[in-house]
């Protein structure tokens, strides 16, 4: 999703059968392109039609998000089925595109033509071949594909998910995906904002699922059109979801660890006061020895609560699982 400062037009790329690609085989399995926009009236005709010649089977949905300057229109224009979502936020178009359309495999990219549609071919057929049920895109691109506070923001992330859920994905914040049916039905969503793509891949890591990543071209935006993307607050945002998703999903471990933190700061207080009792037989600091058993019982309750929420937590696991479970496989033949 990105914004648009003019509506001058944009020219599209080669076309997959000038460079040679041929359009994606689909042989018994329906495919939805779903496309959440905001205010893409400049590119996003020509996106649309990028993917209806890279997958002409497909049914390409674009889902406007209140914009101002005439998206839908272009996008039906295109060919497009143009459906709307009136609460704001990336996250909230995503998980509505996931309620109302029913596909065997659903392919999502943005409306501002920095996606390349001739690699939705790629990421269909990992998906498929490895019988995945998410293919992510692995951005690739140039020096200027990419702003500076983006790069680092993106590789702090990555750093930060792998060592709180696990190692499998080296581009958690891709937006061009490739999905199953069964894991977009049988995922949670529960955000509203630009946080979707990692709250896409920590469920995909928390269930064990099978992914996969395909390198693919990633360009730069057109000139006269302009990312909705915040640096520093949907920064914050990100960083707000994986720490929420990892009290959620690993309460143990983040109960855990503020125990142990209130049990060295207890101790810490604590010692002084039990050397001079054990040296004199007298607790002067009265006060600190009060505030070092405070700390203690609050690290036990704390302690407590990691404990009874680790099992309600393994019990929605189990429920999403066999809610996912309940669904056929990407690479499974249609009865």
């Amino acid at each position: 999703m990105s914004a648009d400062t003019g509506t001058a037009s944009v020219s599209p790329r080669p076309s997959a059968a000038r460079q040679g690609r041929r359009p994606v085989p689909v042989a018994s399995r329906s495919i939805a392109v779903l496309l959440p926009c905001y205010n893409e009236a400049t590119t996003i005709a020509a996106v649309v039609r990028e993917f209806r010649e890279a997958v002409p089977s497909a049914k390409i949905y674009v889902y406007d998000n209140n914009s101002t300057d005439g998206t839908a229109q272009r996008a039906a224009e295109a060919g497009a089925i143009v459906r709307r979502e009136p609460n704001q936020g990336k996250g909230n178009v995503v998980r509505r595109m996931f309620a109302d359309v029913e596909a065997d495999i659903y392919v999502l990219a943005d409306g501002d033509l920095t996606y390349d549609a001739r690699g939705a071919g790629g990421l269909i057929e990992a998906l498929v071949d490895h019988n995945a049920d998410m293919a992510v895109g692995l951005r690739v691109g140039g020096a200027h594909a990419f702003r500076r506070g983006h790069r680092v923001g993106n590789r702090l992330f990555n750093w930060l998910v792998a060592h709180l859920f696990g190692g499998g994905f080296t581009d958690i914040l891709s937006g061009y995906r490739a999905m199953s049916r069964r894991f977009a039905k049988s995922f949670p969503a529960a955000s509203s904002g630009f946080e979707i793509e990692t709250e896409l891949s920590i469920h995909a890591l928390d269930l064990r699922l099978g992914t996969v990543e395909v390198p693919l071209a990633y360009g730069e935006r057109p000139g006269n059109s302009k990312s909705k993307l915040h640096t520093y607050r949907d920064g914050l945002r990100i960083l707000t979801k994986i720490a929420m998703m990892y009290r959620t999903l690993k309460p143990l471990q983040f109960y855990g660890a503020v125990a142990a933190m209130l049990f060295a700061l207890a101790l810490a207080i604590g010692t002084p006061v039990v050397v001079t009792y054990v040296e004199t037989g007298l607790v002067p600091r009265l006060p600190s020895a009060v505030l070092a058993a405070s700390l203690i019982q609050i690290g036990f309750l704390s302690l407590a609560c990691g404990i009874i929420i680790d099992s309600v937590s393994a019990t929605r696991r189990e429920i999403k699982r066999m809610r996912y479970l309940d669904l056929r496989a990407p690479g499974a033949r249609p009865a």
